[in-house]
């Protein structure tokens, strides 16, 4: 008895994860892609994220004061210390998004951000590797 109730339970639940963007499946995604380009197709919106959501970093290079303390906590070692200008790059591909360097960060330069579609063919893409707050 107590099965059936979770499974009605869940049966009438919202959804916390993203269902595919279209109600069907296209026979290509770029044709797809295309047509919610020209407004013609139909793109499910995303769930919007919700409070505490850790997403891709995002690094404040003005307000870093080079203490390289989120060097050492980084668990995934995703964040790399530049001696040369004192500061750090961040490589998202290696980042396991605990947020352990925004708690210890003393400066509060490190924040995590609400995006998360982060995809890549390429782990060192421009946007795979974080050097600084983009606008």
């Amino acid at each position: 008895m107590r099965i059936l109730r979770v499974l009605l339970r869940q049966l009438f639940a919202t959804p916390a994860t993203n269902r595919f963007p279209a109600v069907y499946a296209p026979k290509s995604a770029t044709g797809f892609l295309a047509k919610v380009a020209t407004n013609t197709g139909l793109l499910i919106p995303p769930v919007p994220t919700p409070p505490g959501f850790r997403g891709k970093i995002s690094y404040d290079r003005e307000t870093c004061t080079g203490c390289q303390l989120c060097v050492k906590i980084c668990p995934a070692m995703a964040i790399e210390f530049l001696p040369e200008d004192k500061k750090v790059r961040i490589f998202v591909a290696r980042c396991c998004f605990c947020s352990q360097c925004n708690d210890i960060c003393p400066v509060n330069c490190l924040s995590m951000t609400h995006e998360f579609l982060l995809s890549s063919y390429d782990k060192y893409a421009d946007d795979m590797i974080v050097t600084d707050r983009k606008p």
